[in-house]
């Protein structure tokens, strides 16, 4: 199955029809607004609008497994990242990324390696999954890489559609 295929809603209810990506480059990030690493949103709202009109988008997905770090509604979510960071790039649902209600989404990202090897669970907010425009997984980075960092947007630009 290819990312484009899951089914997923997005935030403000409705399909987030992951089938409009296919021929782009997408960033998906599972995201959190009380964390440590929230302010990675800058970033990540920075790198879509950088590259938005080059066939790119970041796509945020809202989890609140990792010490209950995202426990807003839809609607706190989405006025929080409006709000405070100014994201305009496309969220989805408030999922879970592991355990036994791991969303099919992630069950076909995290069989990926990052640069260090790392395969299965999402290890804490902000883990990203860099999909090229023919749906598999062309990279894994760890939380802690920044959105703006050289090894992301690298990775962005090479897998930017032709």
């Amino acid at each position: 199955m290819s990312v484009h295929e899951v089914e997923i809603n997005a935030l403000q209810g409705g399909s987030a029809d992951l089938r409009q990506y296919l021929g782009k480059a997408v960033l998906i990030v599972n995201v959190a607004s009380r964390c440590g690493l929230t302010p990675q949103y800058a970033g990540l709202e920075g790198l879509h609008e950088r590259y938005a009109a080059r066939g790119f988008t970041v796509l945020g997905v809202p989890c609140n497994q990792f010490m209950g770090q995202e426990p807003g509604t839809s609607q706190e979510i989405a006025e929080f990242c409006s709000a405070t960071y100014g994201v305009t790039f496309p969220m989805t649902e408030k999922i879970e990324v592991n355990g036994d209600g791991r969303h099919p989404l992630y069950d076909e990202l995290v069989t990926t390696a990052d640069a260090e090897g790392h395969t299965g669970d999402i290890r804490w907010n902000f883990e990203k999954f860099l999909i090229a425009p023919d749906g598999t997984v062309a990279a894994r980075f760890a939380p802690q890489a920044e959105p703006d960092s050289a090894e992301v947007v690298a990775a962005v630009e090479k897998n930017l559609p032709a």
